[in-house]
């Protein structure tokens, strides 16, 4: 720590007694380090006082800060009291609000008047309403609302200073207001003698504080500085201390301190152009070896800097094997499971207030998988899963969800609660529970943080009356958790240092390891959320994002001038918000500095590749004892999908395994099929063994739609999961559908022909078919047929499918008879043959003249469409069938996996 032992040993010089001076620092992270600089200098007196500059600014002000909810709460009630128009409820006002506290505040700590600034903008949207809008008085345009908006705030801004004064509170800007007034005499009475160290930009105030103590010889001030930035006016890094040598506090009595040549020495800087973000990560422990290989090793003089804070966890991952790691960041709370359960539950409960007694069945899973739940409640859970898997329901009525969860021993959060106290006690009584399991120790601290989360916010709720939804209570619960982190515990002066940009103020580190280093990191760039324009930010002399430029720049540089070893990683992948663009401080080097070279490495990928190998499965003998058993029982669509997927037919019919039956949101083209066919099925089934007429397929809508009703009962299927979107037209389609063949058979039976309705699903077993020449090998074939008529004397065997029809026109010959119908897209016309085959050996159906055929319910108006032999016959196909068969059960050919191809169009 170079900087801040050079500063204590220029004071131990002054004074070998420390007591007696006021460190003032711009963060409290440098305090642990400077305690042990004066332990390694053997002082044994008693420690300086230590103040962050809020904290000196806040003591000068005597005022009490309000922040937070309690600002945003109080901050309403007084808005609440004003005749404003328009007036918003606290859902609305808090949207808003949050911003304009913001703008408030660096307007009060940077501008001379905040009334001026308000001023300013109600006249500028005057000006630009008067040109955009002249005679429309009434017009809701946009620039009306903001010229109301701006009215409004010069209104009520003014009045909520006069409020919190009257309660000795204030908001942050308002207490460097405060201040402004009161540092004149502060200076003067004091007698304090403060040391300010490693400052960059200031606040009006604290740079009036600084150069009155300074006047009055009441302070000392050293600045971390370089020539590298500080003689070039073009570096953004040094534009504030630039503006700081300027002072007239510096003269030839008082020189400023420090601009050091550091970064010009020798530096070994490696650049990483990384393919993904969590890839960055990966690459840190081969980072650190090459340190310890080199001699570097040394990792309580290492740090590794955090751009992004989501990267911790993985981070944390890749360092596990360190023995030694101080994390001073903190871990997100918002990232950790029972945060996504509670945000969850609220969003479970605004559904409720769009749409009271429906729950959508992935809210309410989404709150049950992420919560810890004992042995009980996890039986529950899976009997619910099962439950709304086999029926397919996608929304629950309140009385439903009772039925299934009723006993869960947290069920009471999932139902609308009296008035939004009585909820935060609940989940509060709930949460402490919960903290009485077996859980580990993020999940404790996860739970804990939410507890004392919900009870502040019930604490600040329980003097208010006004009515707060609960969307406006997740927002509450937002603004705490997002600003809380679980803490970690670790010795902070050994090991590796793992920390934020800004937790590097005043600390060197001769080893620095740099992630995120991505343009939209450092610097953020223009990403301030505020109501007022960069003129007007730029005219009242507020920071812009270009002030905020230059700070992130000065933390880079100042970190990297003392350093030794730079590595620096950006993420070039591009996905989502990063365009894969590294930052332009690293283009700025690669220009500019003319004293180091950097070296370049670029790591396509940080993982290994995934195989592409299909799976194969050889047929040992247990595989072809399942074979031997699966011959008494072989269905035509076991060979079309043993054509589809060899592999799949290893898992269902040898391994006996089953997909596990998933919600469908939307009907699934399976699904869609049997909506028909079942639909069909109940129309047709009277009038099985009769010749049809004209009067019987005259059905009227209403007995359809009863038919496809009955269609979604058989499918077990809510009737409201077609009551809206895709499903609605899919339920409309089918209806469609089968109208279509109803009128099509119609017509055949008023152009004159005869159609009798034989069999519908019609089971067949037991129909051997033979592997040998001997009859000794054979197989047993069975399954259904979906419809069997006779038209016109003709017996015509018809396969409903939800596709289209695909080569249905058969041509055998002598040199392709062997393995015709071994490609997947003969799959319909070897379902036909076999149907064929089978209905031939059917006693009841020897000796008639046989058709087979599919109706595709895609193609409705096609009728059945004939399976045609333009060369060979049944004969020859079923000897490609038998082929097939013989394939499937020799044990010299494995199950391999086809993977199947798919190409874009």
């Amino acid at each position: 720590m170079q900087f801040l032992n050079k500063i204590f040993t220029e004071l131990l010089i002054q004074n070998p007694d420390l007591s007696g001076f006021n460190i003032v620092l711009p963060g409290k992270r440098p305090v642990v380090f400077i305690k042990r600089i004066l332990a390694e200098k053997g002082y044994s007196g008693f420690l300086p006082t230590f103040y962050t500059i809020e904290d000196l600014i806040l003591e000068i002000s005597g005022k009490q800060k309000l922040q937070g909810i309690a600002l945003w709460l109080f901050a309403f009630e007084v808005y609440s009291g004003l005749n404003l128009t328009p007036k918003d409820d606290f859902s609305g006002f808090v949207k808003w609000f949050p911003t304009i506290l913001k703008d408030w505040d660096d307007i009060l700590k940077f501008a001379d008047s905040d009334e001026a600034v308000l001023q300013y903008m109600f006249d500028e949207e005057r000006i630009k309403d008067w040109a955009q809008n002249l005679g429309e008085e009434d017009a809701e345009v946009p620039r009306k609302k903001y010229l109301k908006f701006w009215r409004n705030m010069n209104v009520y801004l003014p009045v909520l200073k006069k409020r919190l004064k009257e309660r000795n509170w204030a908001t942050s800007g308002m207490i460097h207001e405060e201040v402004r007034q009161k540092v004149d005499a502060f200076v003067k009475l004091t007698d304090k003698n403060f040391v300010f160290c490693g400052f960059n930009a200031f606040t009006k105030v604290e740079e009036k504080l600084l150069r009155g103590l300074l006047q009055w010889d009441r302070a000392q001030v050293y600045f971390q500085a370089d020539e590298y930035y500080m003689n070039d006016e073009r570096q953004e890094a040094g534009k504030f201390l630039r503006e700081h040598r300027k002072w007239k506090e510096f003269n030839l009595n008082r020189e400023f301190k420090w601009i050091e040549n550091d970064f010009a020495k020798p530096k070994n800087i490696k650049v990483y152009e990384v393919s993904g973000n969590i890839s960055q990560t990966k690459m840190l422990p081969g980072i650190l070896e090459q340190l310890k290989v080199s001699g570097c090793g040394d990792l309580s003089d290492t740090s590794v800097v955090l751009l992004d804070e989501n990267l911790l966890p993985a981070a944390l991952d890749a360092l596990s094997g360190l023995e030694n790691l101080n994390i001073t960041m903190g871990f997100p709370l918002k990232n950790l499971g029972f945060s996504n359960a509670v945000k969850h539950l609220f969003h479970v409960h605004k559904q409720l207030e769009k749409k009271a007694g429906s729950y959508y069945y992935n809210d309410v899973l989404s709150v049950l998988e992420e919560l810890p739940n004992g042995e009980q409640d996890l039986e529950i859970i899976t009997r619910f899963k099962s439950f709304i898997e086999e029926k397919n329901i996608v929304y629950l009525s309140k009385k439903l969800l009772t039925e299934q969860l009723g006993n869960l021993s947290y069920f009471q959060l999932f139902l609308v609660p009296e008035n939004l106290l009585i909820f935060l006690d609940q989940v509060i009584h709930f949460c402490f529970k919960l903290k009485f399991n077996d859980l580990d120790d993020i999940q404790y601290e996860n739970i804990a943080h939410f507890e004392r989360s919900f009870r502040i916010i019930r604490n600040q709720l329980a003097p208010y009356h006004f009515e707060i939804r609960m969307e406006t209570l997740e927002v509450l619960i937002n603004q705490l958790v997002n600003s809380e982190s679980i803490d970690f515990q670790g010795e902070p002066l050994q090991g590796l240092q793992v920390m934020g940009l800004l937790e590097t103020r005043l600390l060197n580190f001769k080893n620095i390891i740099m992630l995120s280093v991505n343009e939209g990191k450092l610097p953020l760039g223009n990403t301030q959320n505020s109501y007022l324009p960069f003129d007007v930010r730029a005219h009242f002399d507020l920071h812009t994002f270009l002030e905020n430029d230059s700070i992130y720049a000065y933390h880079f540089y100042r970190l990297l001038q003392d350093a030794e070893n730079v590595h620096l990683l950006f993420n070039a992948l591009s996905s989502g918000v990063n365009t894969g663009e590294k930052s332009r401080f690293l283009t700025q080097m690669e220009f500019e500095d003319r004293f180091h070279t950097m070296e370049h490495v670029v790591i396509e990928n940080a993982s290994e590749p995934m195989s592409q190998r299909p799976v194969t499965i050889e047929k040992t003998p247990a595989v072809l004892q399942e074979l031997e058993e699966w011959k008494k029982r072989v269905s035509a669509t076991h060979l079309t999908g043993y054509l589809y997927n060899p592999l799949d037919f290893y898992l269902t019919k040898v391994l006996k395994a089953r997909e596990t039956s998933q919600i469908e949101e939307e009907l699934s083209v399976m699904n869609y099929g049997n909506l028909v066919h079942y639909a069909l099925q109940v129309i047709y089934e009277k009038y099985e063994g009769n010749i049809l007429s004209e009067s019987d397929l005259s059905i009227c809508d209403e007995i359809l739609h009863e038919a496809i009703n009955r269609s979604i009962a058989q499918l077990n299927h809510q009737p409201e999961f077609y009551e809206r979107g895709m499903n609605f037209i899919h339920k409309s389609v089918a209806f469609r559908a089968v109208k279509k063949i109803i009128q099509h058979d119609r017509e055949l039976v008023r152009n004159g022909h005869q159609l009798k309705i034989l069999a519908l699903e019609h089971r067949f077993e037991n129909v051997d078919f033979y592997l040998d020449d001997e009859g000794k090998d054979q197989i047993s074939f069975y399954g259904f047929i979906d419809r069997i008529d006779e038209l016109d004397g003709t017996l015509r065997i018809i396969d409903y499918k939800t596709g289209k029809t695909k080569d249905l026109k058969v041509s055998i010959d002598e040199k392709n008879r062997d393995e015709y119908l071994f490609s997947d897209s003969k799959k319909q016309a070897l379902q036909l043959c076999i149907y064929n085959y089978v209905v031939q050996n059917l006693p009841e159906f020897k000796g008639k003249n046989i058709e087979t055929g599919i109706w595709s319910f895609a193609e409705v108006n096609k009728g059945v469409v004939k399976l045609e032999f333009a060369k060979g016959d049944l004969a020859d196909a079923m000897v490609s069938v038998k082929n097939l068969i013989l394939e499937i059960l020799n044990p010299e050919i494995p199950f391999t996996e086809k993977v199947q191809e798919f190409y874009e169009v």
